[in-house]
Parts: structure tokens; sequence; C-alpha cells
């Protein structure tokens, strides 16, 4: 029977997505890794890959379809030797039990044990590409256990299975729940109109995202700012010299690379701000990993430099050029945008001054990064000069961090900026 195709999770957090666009259509042949449709999920618009191979049978949900969860079929697949003309049965919701006999039932006394492979007469129900791989493996699909649709035996059944033996079985799990359909975007109180021209423009679901998310940080999250005053001018020569230096290797610094490193640096020094906080649960963080603002079109990200105070300034660099370009063009895989222990957002570039960063949950704090200026400067030796300077200033989550902590974290970052050698130690 087909094969149905189900709406993917493709970021841990995702619930529900847009379906973009489809890029197969019914009658068409498709193969593992195939693409099939684009995804606007909650973090960007991603490409969905076949897993098996077959003919589209159905289309069940049609492109440009919002809110549609997880989960949900949108299409059928008819696999090999399947009639690809039939029509599609849709699955029936199984009846509840009449309420006497419900009661009647006696309570279970034992896990039954699993299911038996599917077999059809004497086939037994796998898909091409895991026929394929039992043959190579020599496993005996008879005595594996299907997870997939109806019993099927799909790839991940084979892949760890011994020759001659079934993979292992999981433990029977309870019948499934009808699967969800696609949810009624929720309707928002209309605005007057008060006889502007105007465009009414809907919101993507990234937008939408953005929106409940940062609502509920504010809403939640009692947030802390703490600002510094920074010179830079010793960055500023560091970073002059280091360019030249690596001109050779096609690496050039920016100032926002090296505000990367200091932040995964002072974290490290600082552990009690690199936290999350969950309830009644405080996770402290043993590496720092840095999640940067990029604004793309519709929205923002924030990819992440793993281990930011472990890594050299160059290679922060080329990590962070390849993130920014990638992000841009939608092409970010979930693991390098979403975690992150601490994020930094700059607007410096942008002539912000000085600004308020909203926390990104369950991260502790973010560093907002103002603009760079000549300034009057009370020097060293007691004088007053001139100097380039800026304004950072931290948001930090006052149920997990301590004023304290933040204003010590804020001093170590400076420190840093200002006597920028120690970056690269």
């Amino acid at each position: 029977m087909p094969i149905s195709i189900k709406m993917p999770a493709l970021s841990p957090t995702m619930e529900q997505g847009k379906l973009a666009r489809w890029l197969v259509k019914v009658g068409d042949t498709v193969s593992a890794g195939d693409i099939m449709a684009e995804i606007e999920t909650d973090k960007a618009t991603m490409e969905f890959e076949a897993v098996d191979e077959g003919t589209i049978v159905a289309i069940e949900i049609p492109e440009g379809t919002d809110n549609v969860k997880v989960g949900t079929v949108i299409a059928q697949l008819a696999g090999e030797g399947e009639d690809a003309s039939a029509p599609v049965a849709k699955p029936a919701a199984a009846a509840a039990p009449a309420p006497a006999a419900a009661a009647a039932a006696p309570a279970p006394v034992a896990a039954a044990p699993a299911a038996a492979p599917v077999k059809s007469g004497d086939r037994v129900i796998a898909s091409p590409l895991a026929k394929r791989i039992a043959a190579q493996k020599g496993v005996d699909l008879a005595a594996v256990k299907g997870s997939g649709p109806n019993g099927r035996i799909v790839k991940a059944d084979v892949e760890g299975a011994q020759p001659g033996a079934a993979a292992p079985v999981a433990a029977a799990a309870p019948a499934a729940a009808p699967a969800p359909v696609a949810a009624p975007a929720p309707v928002a109180a209309a605005l007057p109109d008060f006889g502007i021209p105007h465009e009414d423009l809907p919101l993507s679901t990234m937008r939408k995202t953005i929106a409940r998310r940062l609502t509920e940080s504010k809403q939640q999250v009692p947030h802390i700012y703490l600002t510094v005053d920074i010179r830079l001018d010793a960055l500023l020569k560091l970073r002059g010299e280091l360019n030249a230096a690596l001109a050779a290797r096609g690496v050039k610094l920016s100032v926002n690379d090296m505000l990367i490193k200091a932040l995964g640096v002072a974290l490290t020094q600082v552990p009690q701000c690199n936290v999350a906080f969950a309830g009644d649960t405080l996770r402290q963080y043993a590496r720092a990993d840095v999640s940067v603002a990029v604004s793309i079109p519709n929205g923002l990200i924030t990819p992440i430099i793993t281990d930011a105070s472990g890594k050299g300034l160059a290679a922060i660099s080329t990590g962070m050029a390849d993130l920014a370009k990638r992000a841009k063009e939608g092409k970010l895989a979930p693991t390098e945008f979403i975690g992150g222990t601490a994020s930094l957002s700059n607007m410096g570039m942008m002539g912000i001054k000085q600004f308020e960063a909203v926390i990104n949950p369950p991260q502790g704090m973010i560093m907002a990064i103002g603009a760079g200026e000549k300034r009057p400067w009370v020097l060293e030796d007691g004088s007053l000069g001139v100097a380039t300077a800026m304004c950072a200033t931290g948001s930090f989550d006052h149920r997990a961090i301590d004023g304290a902590d933040g204003a010590q974290l804020m001093a170590a970052f400076r420190e840093l900026v200002e006597n920028p050698l120690g970056l690269l130690a």
C-alpha cells in the first residue's frame, strides 16, 4: 500500500510550518535524497528530501498552505510493485470502544510482545532501499520488525541489523492518534482603517515566531541591563597588524570577529553568566558557543560560533563569513543556528550608538554592541584626549544571573577589548 509522507520536524523547535513549494507532482518518480518540497519553518526555508523510492500518487496538502502541523500527511508514495494509478485509500479513524466494553475489560498485566514482521502473502513489505541494504548485508528481512507505515521495513530497520539476524525490536507502542490536520491561522484583532492608503502583508512563519518569542521573552524573563564604555584604539591597531599578516591567506578580520572571541573568553572567565534557566534548573555550560545575530530577508537568524573562546581569530572570521553567507541563502543546517550559550548583536555598522537587546531564552544573556566613535577621553596620564570608544550593553536574565556577576562579565569583556593581546593567548 502507498507510503504516507508526513510533515517533518526540520528543527527541534518546529511544531508547524508552511508548505511553501512542491518540487514534484503526481506521477513523478523519486529516489532517496531527491528534493521534494520547500518548507518554511520557524527558523528558515528548508528543503525536504525523500527518504524512500517510488511514485508520487497523491498530493494531500497544496503548496502555499500555512500552519501545517508536524506529522500531517502531505503526500502519498507508491513503492516498487504497487499500482501507482490505483486510488489512494484514506486512513479511517479507529472506532472508540463502547463504554460498557471498556469498563468490563480487565487491566493489562504485562506488555504485549512485539508484533511479528508484517507480510503481504509471502512477501515482506519493505522499501526498495531497505531491500538493497539487506541484500548487501545478508540480513533476513523475514525476521526484521518494520518501523515504517503499516509495519513497512525501512532503511533504519536494517542498517543496524546483523547478517541473518533481526534489527533490535522496540517495545510495542500504543496505537497512534489520528494525524493532525492543518490548523487555521490565528485571527488577530482587525486594525482600524483611518483612511490612509495601505497594504496588509501576511506574516511569514519566521516573523510569526520572532514576534511570539520576543513577546514571551519580555513578558517572562526579568531583564537587567548593564552598560560599559570601551576604548577601541588598541583593538583597532591589533586588527590592522593581524590583517596585514593574514592577507596572504585571504583572511580579513572584522571588529565583530574580535568581539565574538572576546565574549567567548569572558564567558569562560565568568562561568556564572554562561548559563541557561529552565524552571527549577540552572544549567551551567563548560563551553562558550556564541550565537551571532544576522539580518536576513524578512527576519533575523543567529548562526553559532561553537567554542568561541577556543577558536583562533582567523577560524572565527572564516567561519562567520561562511555562516552569514549561507544564512542569507537559507542554507544553514538546524544545528548551525539552534542552541548557543549566549548571544551577540552588533548594530554599530548601522550607526546605532547604544541599545538594549532582548534575551533569546533559554540563554541567560545577550551582548549589544554600539558604534565606535571619536570621543573626549581621560587618558592614562590624567590628561584629556580623544579616543575611539563604543558602548556595550549586556542584557541578563535576572532569575539566573545576579547583577554583580553580570557586572563582572562586562568588566572582563571590556578588559579583553581594551587589551586585545589576551585574545591571542
